[in-house]
């Protein structure tokens, strides 16, 4: 469901002109995307700056990063993009056929990659300082720092391409599809995600829907929305009259980290990816597991010892010039977002819900904020609701439409668009934590 070109505002359109002079095309990430032009807008202008602007990385290697980190999801739709933009802009036919054919350089960043995608808490130091001292293929600081976003980024976008089940667009093999498509020599589409299909194409008369502001489809639904209401209104008094102990919030934080190791999908098989997006990647069976599992106990990461804000922004603005900027805008676009409308409700502070969703993925990965009540969050997102978070944070590729139909069913695709935004920021960001805090340690 996207909106149609022609129906769009002006905004939309100047937007929609940006992106086909940018890229030659309107993706569809742009068309899903474009439901929240504001942030769209961030979104294309931080993506051109690390593609296309000065910057540490020859664009070939960009490009080939970011086929390495779609690939580490089986992202299919992504790899495919990012394979002929390397091609077009120069990019060696014969690294495409596998990893093992890149520069040792590139392939240092194999670790590097896996590790940020399924498991960013175990990066240390000692990761850092294996990719910057390896004498000829060494990476320098500034080098680094450009890899790792273009990581992150492909990681969380891969995240937002099977979370709103974007498919090829309608000229590329397995465009508009159910059938699994054929494969060409660098046309890799071939990932089990059938459902990714598109249903229908329709817009709202004006062309923009405005988040948490369409009408209810049944009483179910009201009810829904209702519930949700009175939980945000009761949670909000009891804020109001007393407020836990820091040990109470503690042991709160503690408890959600615990459960959120039990969320996990009815579709939780393990799924083998295919040659031609493996090649991409080294280690294909290392893939996501929770924290604590098999007696593991990962140290909490408490954001006041380091935050984006205070430590990360600074060390990426210093190494990498306008990105820390381009990517906090970003953020604070994503995580302020709201239309304060929920279905057929207006002038509704959605805050409460919006920071216990962006909480719950850094929950997820081991990062605490001391001054959040976790008991927040099993109030306002129910089981169907974490398990698709889940999914799509951190298994995107075993993302279904079951799972996407089964949570908020009152809201309609332009409200799920949204809540997509805030996974992929969060997610984005809780990974820039983990390595730049490596970085930093290193460093000092």
């Amino acid at each position: 469901q996207t909106i149609q070109v022609g129906n769009e505002d002006t905004m939309m359109h100047t937007l929609f002109a940006e992106s086909f002079a940018t890229l030659g095309r309107l993706d569809n990430v742009t068309l899903v995307m474009v439901f929240h032009p504001q942030y769209l807008e961030s979104f294309l202008k931080t993506q051109h700056y690390l593609l296309q602007m000065d910057g540490p990385l020859p664009l070939h290697y960009r490009h080939y990063i970011g086929i390495m980190a779609a690939a580490r999801h089986q992202c299919s739709y992504l790899v495919n993009l990012h394979v002929n933009d390397f091609l077009h802009v120069g990019g060696d036919p014969k690294w495409l056929n596998g990893l093992e054919n890149a520069p040792q350089k590139l392939q240092n960043l194999g670790e590097l990659n896996k590790m940020l995608a399924h498991r960013p808490w175990l990066i240390t130091k000692e990761h850092i300082e294996q990719l910057l001292k390896t004498e000829e293929n060494s990476w320098s600081l500034a080098e680094l720092i450009h890899a790792v976003v273009l990581l992150t980024h492909y990681h969380s976008l891969a995240s937002f391409t099977f979370g709103c089940g974007i498919s090829p667009e309608i000229d590329c093999e397995g465009g508009h599809t159910f059938r699994p498509p054929s494969v060409s020599n660098y046309c890799i589409c071939d990932i089990t995600n059938g459902y990714h299909g598109v249903d229908e194409i329709h817009a709202s008369p004006t062309g923009s829907i405005p988040c948490f502001s369409l009408l209810f489809k049944s009483t179910e639904s009201v009810c829904e929305v209702e519930a949700l209401m009175e939980k945000m209104k009761q949670l909000q008094e009891c804020r109001d009259e007393e407020e836990a102990s820091q040990e109470e919030m503690a042991t709160r934080f503690e408890r959600e980290k615990r459960e959120s190791m039990f969320v996990c999908s009815s579709e939780d098989e393990e799924s083998a990816p295919t040659r031609d997006v493996s090649r991409h990647f080294e280690d294909t069976s290392y893939g996501y597991k929770d924290f604590s599992r098999h007696g593991m106990h990962v140290p909490t990461f408490r954001v006041q010892d380091y935050s984006w804000e205070d430590h990360g922004y600074s060390l990426v603005n210093r190494l990498y010039p306008d990105v820390g900027q381009l990517l906090d805008e970003k953020f604070h676009i994503a995580y302020n977002l709201t239309y304060n409308t929920m279905a057929m409700h207006k002038d509704v502070d959605t805050s409460m819900l919006r920071r216990a969703i962006w909480n719950y993925i850094h929950c997820m990965f081991g990062i605490r904020y001391d001054d959040y009540d976790y008991g927040e969050i099993n109030q306002l997102l129910d089981r169907s609701f974490k398990v698709y978070i889940k999914t799509v944070v951190c298994t995107p590729e075993k993302t279904t439409k079951r799972m996407y139909d089964s949570f908020w069913r009152q809201f309609e695709h332009s409200e799920k668009v949204h809540v997509n935004l805030l996974l992929v920021e969060a997610r984005m960001q809780a990974e820039l934590l983990y390595a730049l805090r490596a970085i930093t340690r290193y460093m000092t």
